[in-house]
């Protein structure tokens, strides 16, 4: 009798098996007496928080159980939509644009272009945030368990949004946080801010908000169209398109 052990993952996962497995969904690993059944799916090549249910020859089991000889672990992908963290997400350096989007929808999604692996991993943690990558390594972290990180699908920013929404299925508040920092937006007084407005932003608009962060204002200008297409986009569920990496409303720092 072969006395390894069998990973056969959902369809959804099969992109994260090496090219030779995606096709039938199924790993081959030899078989480690001291391995749990976590560590044998993260061999395979799935983020412990890519997983759903684990079976072991067809009995749920939690991830802290040792598969035997011989016995076939199989892997369901994490059910969606999954609860919101209390802190909010966490964008690694690489989803800068991810993270712009986030924020247009008045999500709380802290993003920094120089935070390395292990600060992501320690702030996710005591921030109670859900650390957004596509870096399946930083996934298996342990600190991160099974809930703590998502990776995130697409190579488009709007595709990658798409996945997010559709994963979390957060409650929108579109433009109340600043796209640069994340920080609410408060209401201020046009007579405020006059001052720092081009000459025809101050002939055309007449409500205005600011970051009381970093103090950029902001005012419904020339983008105004695509982030309403955008926003319906998210609310709908349906396929995100027509914006440009910079979408978003006039805005002056000051």
């Amino acid at each position: 009798m072969d006395d390894g052990v069998l990973v056969r993952v959902a369809r959804e996962l099969g992109f994260l098996l090496p090219g030779r497995d995606r096709a039938s969904g199924v790993r081959r690993l030899g078989f480690d007496p001291d391995a749990t059944v976590g560590h044998v799916v993260q061999a395979a090549g799935v983020p412990l928080t890519e997983a759903g249910e684990l079976l072991v020859d067809g009995r749920p089991v939690p991830a802290t159980a040792r598969a035997g000889p011989g016995s076939t672990v199989e892997v369901a992908a994490a059910p969606r939509p999954q609860p919101m963290p209390p802190g909010g997400f966490l964008l690694d350096v690489g989803l800068g644009a991810l993270a712009r989007r986030l924020r247009l929808l008045g999500l709380d999604a802290a993003w920094s272009a120089d935070a390395d692996d292990p600060d992501l991993a320690r702030r996710a943690v005591a921030e109670q945030r859900v650390l957004l990558t596509q870096d399946r390594g930083l996934l298996k972290r342990r600190s991160l368990g099974r809930s703590g990180g998502a990776l995130v699908r697409g190579a488009r920013p709007d595709d990658q949004l798409a996945d997010v929404l559709d994963r979390f299925a957060p409650v929108l508040a579109p433009l109340t946080r600043c796209t640069a920092c994340g920080a609410p937006l408060e209401p201020v007084a046009k007579a405020e801010i006059a001052e720092l407005l081009p000459e025809g932003t101050r002939r055309s608009y007449d409500e205005f908000s600011r970051c009381p962060s970093c103090g950029r204002v902001y005012w419904r200008g020339a983008h105004a169209g695509r982030i309403d297409a955008l926003v319906r986009a998210a609310r709908s569920g349906s396929r995100l398109g027509g914006t440009t990496e910079e979408t978003d409303r006039g805005a002056l720092r000051r």
